[in-house]
């Protein structure tokens, strides 16, 4: 059939274009006229002109003209309407392809009036009739007539003015007027026509016997020769009358319209019959589709089943809500006898659509494990619905760029014309929500918003999809850990449900920032999350307090980042030695750290005490209490087994009003007595200058700092210092005096003695020649001298870097 076919139906034409060959196309629709040209098609020249463009039941699009349309040629017993179509892939119409098709049409014989009620126009014409008289008349000369009636035609047959008969006043108008007035007008060689918009400014409406008419009372003026005629034509057509109940739509036209039998005086009824898209249907026809057509006293009633066959259904948008209407093309024709006018045809073509039902849209879906999708099932819609975007994450995709996200969606059609959208959507997608939901479990979540649009009407409706499926792929985060004598250790694996759980201790969230405060060490690379705490920590818990072991265990938690929820915890316990707890320093300062085990809730490590209660902790936390004191103080006893020197005390821990301590830790410091010593060293500020020979005056200083940084020296009131064997003692030789940016210091020979005199035995190079001392066994160590605000000339100073020593002579230590 090509892209294009037609159909005769009585008086009208029908062209159809395929929806298949023109889809995804922008038309313009012209009429062609007798001569070629191409007059393009809008709705007022289609109401003036007697034409109609509709969408059918499958989206083709239907042209229909009546036979006495603006552009009909008429030949004989046969109408011709030629029709040309331009397509176009884009809307300014650029690369149009052209179609014309050309339709012929018998259209019988003619009613001596006939009345068409269409959709968008009304149409009547009447036969036009002359005296035998007036046909025998021979006018002289034609100028006779243009003369008197100057806006007449000179043709022999034309309409000359047309009078609309209005309550209020008659009016006239010229057939010039009357067509920029929207009014379509012809005449043949044997009917008069009058085609009427409904939007006409001369319409009146009209109820009677409860229906609502349109209807324009005319008389129509043509000559012929040189007589002036005139027919009635007034016509009337039903603009309402539909009901719906039950299901069925009750479809009533009255028989007797006023306008139409105004100075009728018998009626008699010839014919009534009805049927859909311009298809006439039989008695049987119509009771297969359980269609009921009543031809009562006064009226015409039809009643049709929503959703019978013959009509369709169509989507609907209302208020953005999804719904149908039921459509059907009805039309009816009523011939009847009457007095004034003999045979009178009225044809009516009603276009009935159903209010607004919304529907619901049924979404499923399941899951394929093995090629891990989710398919999501949406629909049923109309065959007028095409799904044309998602928004995925608040991001709008087009159906094709959809699979770049993880989204495969192709379309399915139904025997009954139906169809509906499959998304199959990869488990791995990015915008699919994955959360832990229990043991082995994962809910995967699809959250998206699908936009479709409905062909005839282009409104558009969205419908949100949510699906959620369990599956049980979730690997938990798994954990190991070990001590080192110092610390314990937590190194977590990270699973596939943990992305967004963080680490807690307790009720303390533990971020790399508290981590750093506390001098835990936090690290993330992504797949582990390990975490090192000290043995002496807040956060470590002591569970077990015995004389050679101490239980410490440190507990951790993973919870939900937004929710909060517990979702997995950790803990790694280890067995310190008590020894951990306390320092012996050789000069006699013991630090003693005392521990809040687990059971002892009501434990105010604040409180507790040395056998000296003045003697208080100097830190205390919530778990530790730290002491700092010298062991002749705080109640300290001490007993000497002749190498070794013995100090004991405890940590005591008194409710109020109660002397027996609920808290007892005792400890002892032993001390080997060649193992400590008292370096005493006196700084004499500028001594005299031991000058080798040469020439000037120098003025030198040697100092001892505290730390390498050279910038806090000890002070006169800080000696003597007492040092540890091996620890380092930060010296520096400065030339005072000459300031002289020329002049270099070099140390030459540089020797430590058992006394202050500088000549005393015995004795120890630390530099020679400038250089360090080979024979010892930690060597000196020079450090280089930079400028600075206190150092000006870096060239006028030395330092140098000795570990702290004592002599001996044999296993004797030697003192002065």
């Amino acid at each position: 059939t090509g892209p294009m076919s037609s159909e005769c139906l009585g008086n009208l034409l029908r062209i159809t274009l395929s929806a298949e060959y023109f889809e995804n196309k922008y038309l313009s629709l012209s009429v062609v006229d007798q001569y070629g040209t191409a007059w393009e098609l809008d709705e007022a020249m289609a109401a003036q002109c007697g034409y109609r463009v509709t969408h059918s039941t499958r989206s083709s699009i239907e042209f229909h003209a009546s036979a006495l349309s603006c552009h009909s040629h008429l030949e004989k017993d046969v109408f011709t309407v030629t029709i040309q179509i331009k397509a176009s892939p884009a809307p300014d119409m650029s690369n149009a392809t052209t179609h014309l098709k050309s339709a012929s049409c018998h259209y019988g014989l003619w009613s001596p009036r006939e009345l068409i009620c269409g959709s968008n126009y009304m149409e009547v014409s009447v036969r036009r009739e002359v005296p035998q008289s007036i046909k025998d008349f021979v006018q002289d000369e034609h100028e006779d007539w243009t003369l008197v009636f100057p806006e007449a035609k000179a043709e022999e047959a034309s309409i000359w003015q047309i009078v609309f008969h209005q309550p209020e006043e008659k009016r006239a108008l010229l057939v010039s007027n009357a067509w920029s007035a929207g009014y379509g007008l012809n005449a043949t060689d044997s009917r008069v026509l009058l085609r009427v918009p409904y939007t006409a400014a001369q319409v009146q409406l009209v109820e009677d016997q409860g229906i609502t008419f349109s209807v324009l009372r005319s008389s129509t003026f043509y000559k012929y020769q040189w007589v002036i005629l005139m027919v009635d034509t007034a016509v009337a057509c039903p603009v309402d009358g539909v009901d719906y109940t039950n299901k069925t739509i009750t479809w009533t036209v009255p028989k007797y319209i006023p306008p139409l039998s105004a100075g009728v005086t018998s009626f008699k009824d010839v014919l009534v019959e009805a049927g859909v898209d311009l298809h006439k249907l039989s008695a049987k026809e119509m009771a297969s589709r359980k269609y009921v057509l009543l031809n009562e006293l006064n009226a015409i009633m039809m009643k049709i089943p929503i959703g019978a066959e013959g009509g369709y259904y169509k989507t609907s948008v209302s208020n953005g809500q999804l719904g149908a209407k039921y459509s059907i093309n009805l039309f009816l024709e009523h011939q009847w006898e009457d007095s004034k006018w003999g045979l009178t045809k009225h044809t009516i073509i009603k276009e009935i659509e159903t209010p607004f039902e919304q529907a619901e849209v049924t979404i499923t879906y399941n899951l394929n494990l093995s090629a891990r999708l989710m398919n999501v099932t949406v629909g049923t819609f109309l065959p007028d619905v095409e799904l044309v975007n998602l928004t995925i994450e608040g991001v709008a995709v087009t159906v094709p760029e959809a699979v770049q996200h993880g989204y495969l969606i192709h379309r399915t059609r139904y025997t009954n014309g139906s169809k509906a959208y499959v998304m199959q959507v990869s488990l791995d997608a990015p915008s699919l929500k994955k959360e832990y939901m229990r043991e082995d479990m994962r809910a995967y979540t699809l959250n998206v918003t699908l936009t479709f649009i409905t062909h005839s009407s282009s409104e558009t409706f969205v419908i949100p999809v949510i699906a959620v499926s369990a599956v049980k792929d979730a690997v938990l985060p798994s954990a190991r850990g070990f001590c080192d004598g110092r610390n314990l250790h937590l190194i977590i694996t990270r699973g596939n449900v943990d992305q967004n759980w963080l680490p807690f201790v307790s009720d303390w969230h533990l971020t790399p920032e508290a981590a750093q405060k506390y001098n835990y060490s936090l690290r993330d690379n992504g797949t582990h999350l390990a975490i090192s705490v000290p043995f002496l920590s807040s956060h470590v818990n002591y569970e077990g307090f015995y004389t050679s072991a101490i239980k410490a265990s440190f507990y951790l938690t993973l919870k939900d980042g937004i929710t909060l929820a517990q979702r997995s915890d950790f803990s790694v316990s280890c067995i310190f030695s008590p020894t951990e707890l306390i320092q012996c320093l050789p000069n006699g300062t013991v630090i003693i750290t005392a521990i809040k085990l687990v059971d002892d809730e009501d434990l105010d490590t604040a409180l507790l005490v040395l056998r000296d209660r003045q003697c208080k902790p100097s830190l205390a936390t919530e778990k530790t209490a730290t002491f700092k004191f010298n062991v002749n103080t705080c109640g300290t006893s001490r007993k000497f087994n002749g190498t070794a020197m013995t100090y004991e005390n405890e940590v005591l821990y008194f409710r109020p009003g109660n002397d027996t301590p609920m808290y007892q830790l005792k400890f002892l410091c032993s001390y080997a007595v060649e193992q400590t010593v008292d370096v005493r060293y006196e700084s004499k500020k500028n001594p005299p200058a031991s000058i080798k020979p040469g020439f000037g005056c120098l003025a030198l200083s040697l100092k001892l700092f505290k730390e390498k940084s050279y910038s806090d020296p000890y002070q006169e009131s800080e000696y003597p210092v007492v040092k540890y064997l091996r620890e380092a003692l930060y010296f520096e030789v400065e030339l005072l005096q000459p300031k002289d940016s020329r002049l270099d210091l070099n140390l030459h020979d540089c020797w430590a003695t058992n006394s202050p005199s500088q000549d005393s035995l015995p004795q120890w190079p630390i530099l020679i020649h400038g250089c360090e001392n080979n024979k010892d066994s930690y060597r000196t160590v020079l450090h280089k001298v930079n400028y600075s605000l206190r150092v000006k000339f870096p060239q006028h100073l030395k330092r140098f870097e000795v570990r702290m020593f004592t002599f001996v002579q044999g296993t004797t230590l030697l003192q002065e």
